[in-house]
């Protein structure tokens, strides 16, 4: 769940033998993923056992990895469902290795109650001890991770909630900022939900976090959430301000924390339950990830730790992303959401022609639907009225969100139709008129090029370069109605010389940039073994870097301003 793609865990399965009784039993694999195992003969009554190895080297947020330092799995990697027994309460013992004497725990998944005292019972506290943990079924077995080894604790409550940091990982973070920066966005995200109670849907929750050299993700779980950060990303103690690579951490995990309320319990009609063997289709994601992306940094600036002038930034920057994604104008966001599970999961060379993001753009259409309906309704209403809406009646009581459902929430609260913004900005290519949207809350958008040149001094080859093994030019997309496209290059092709002069992936942007637009050049490249030379008209780079600023504008016009960025 949260991760649309089918994962093939029951791959890593080594071994799997079963017995009963002190009995061997037979056990035949009938698919890819399931076991059926002999009835028990009268000589054998008693438990099934299975007995299993499972490979566990996939360091990311969504399978299972273990070496000496730490362990982390969730559920989904590890735990094999008994048919029929989808609802069955389950028991949980978790062993430290032989080695790890100083191992330690960390898990939103519950003790078992005789383990732990009474007031203890739903595991708030910080308790990082080996031992039993209980679900209320298989459902909730799987969606609470577990990470155990020696590692980094950090707590803070928010509004009364206990929330823990965990850190895995070398680094030399300042944890009290952390909780400090954490404590913010999760007590805005509470009062937007519950503004009356600022209740939170869990009795405590785990920013379970993989520190790395490079990387980044995450995947929400209904107390907690998986993370990996690049090392980098994390704060110092002698550092005050937001870095950009800190503010790519804060939004991350602003954006898991969203997930407890929009997708993990407000989700899609068609995740309610999930099928676990196959895909489950549904034309929302563009709402339950976009609008959640669209809320991960305004909910930092609404909470003070992104300016304004820092939030319209980030939005400009995920603005010019999706304007330069060509696949915008074949592939709506709704059709996008749909096909999740075989192409934005599964993107090659021609993605950026043929698809759109549906977290990007999807972000950019929560932007455009927050704007019309503060308009529509004259500022008496928002988007955090649908979530709200959307949260008491769907959420809070279990019922998945029908295909179309939040239009319908969206035109209830407005009294006013929204069919032509969702056919043409959902269910169609067209992009949201967001210029006059910025003008109704007094923010100015405008495009440059990226240098800040003359759009006619910048050429543009038409393709992204990537280097190989060797250090060469390798094409790595070839974009539509671009200067690479025009000369017959595709994407695998690695650029060795332009001009009669060797270019390398280190120098391509340098040599790039001593020819206009408009100049022919030879190009001399390989295609799998075979030397080839062609052509190519270099065309302008154009105006791709949007840029947002405050303008000024009458009284009335800041005032709307003030209150989209201030909730």
């Amino acid at each position: 769940p949260g991760s649309y793609m089918i994962r093939e865990f029951a791959r890593n399965i080594v071994q799997l033998s079963a017995q009963a009784n002190g009995h061997a039993v037979n056990v035949e694999k009938i698919d890819k993923c399931t076991w059926q195992c002999a009835p028990l003969g009268a000589d054998s009554d008693g438990p099934l056992t299975l007995t299993y190895t499972v490979y566990a080297w996939d360091l990311s947020v969504r399978a299972a990895h273990l070496d000496q330092s730490h362990g982390f799995f969730n559920g989904t990697s590890v735990f094999l469902l008994p048919e029929g027994h989808e609802e069955s309460a389950c028991e949980v013992a978790i062993c430290p290795p032989a080695h790890a004497n100083d191992w330690q725990v960390a898990t939103s998944l519950p003790r078992a109650p005789l383990a732990v005292s009474a007031k203890n019972a739903v595991n708030t506290a910080w308790n990082g001890d080996f031992g039993t943990f209980v679900a209320s079924s298989y459902d909730e077995l799987i969606d609470h991770p577990v990470e155990m080894g020696r590692f980094t604790v950090a707590s803070f409550e928010a509004h009364g909630v206990p929330h823990h940091i965990v850190l895995t990982g070398r680094h030399r973070a300042d944890t009290a900022r952390l909780c400090a920066d954490f404590k913010k966005f999760c007590e805005a995200q509470m009062a937007l939900f519950e503004p009356a109670t600022l209740r939170a849907p869990f009795d405590a929750y785990w920013f379970l976090i993989t520190v790395v050299g490079d990387g980044f993700g995450g995947l929400e779980h209904r107390a907690s959430t998986a993370l990996i950060c690049s090392r980098d990303e994390l704060p110092l103690a002698h550092e005050t301000k937001v870095t950009p690579a800190y503010r790519r951490l804060l939004s991350l995990a602003s954006h898991e924390y969203f997930h407890s309320w929009n997708v993990k319990r407000i989700k899609p009609a068609a995740f309610v339950p999930y099928d676990l063997r196959n895909e489950n289709y549904t034309r929302q994601l563009w709402f339950f990830e976009g609008i959640t992306d669209y809320y991960d940094d305004l909910m930092l600036a609404r909470c003070g730790l992104l300016s304004p002038l820092e939030y319209l930034e980030v939005e400009a920057e995920n603005i010019g992303r999706v304007s330069a994604q060509a696949g915008r104008t074949k592939q709506s966001v709704a059709d996008s959401s749909f096909d999740a599970w075989v192409k934005y999961y599964r993107q090659d060379e021609n993605a950026p022609n043929a698809i759109v993001s549906y977290y990007q753009k999807g972000s950019i259409i929560g932007l455009a639907l927050d704007l019309t309906i503060r308009e529509k309704s004259g500022g008496a209403k928002s988007l955090d009225d649908v979530m709200r809406v959307l949260w008491n009646d769907y959420g809070k009581l279990g019922i998945g969100v029908p295909e179309g459902g939040v239009q319908r929430v969206a035109e209830r609260l407005i009294g006013h139709s929204l069919a032509d913004f969702f056919a043409r900005y959902v269910d169609g290519c067209e992009d949201p008129p967001l210029k006059q949207h910025f003008d109704f809350v007094g923010v100015d958008l405008s495009w440059r090029t990226p240098n800040g040149k003359d759009a006619a001094a910048v050429a543009s080859f038409g393709a992204r370069v990537v280097g190989d093994a060797h250090g060469d030019a390798r094409l790595a997309s070839v974009f539509d109605d671009g200067a690479a496209r025009a000369a017959g290059l595709s994407a695998g092709d690695v650029v060795i010389a332009i001009d009669e002069l060797r270019i390398t992936a280190a120098n391509f942007d340098t040599k790039l940039k001593r020819h206009l637009p408009g100049e022919t050049v030879s190009v001399v490249y390989f295609r799998r073994d075979e030397l080839n030379r062609t052509t190519l008209t270099l065309q302008a780079q154009g105006k791709t870097t949007c840029v947002l600023s405050l303008k000024d504008m009458p009284l009335e016009a800041v005032a709307r301003r003030e209150k989209w960025l201030a909730g």
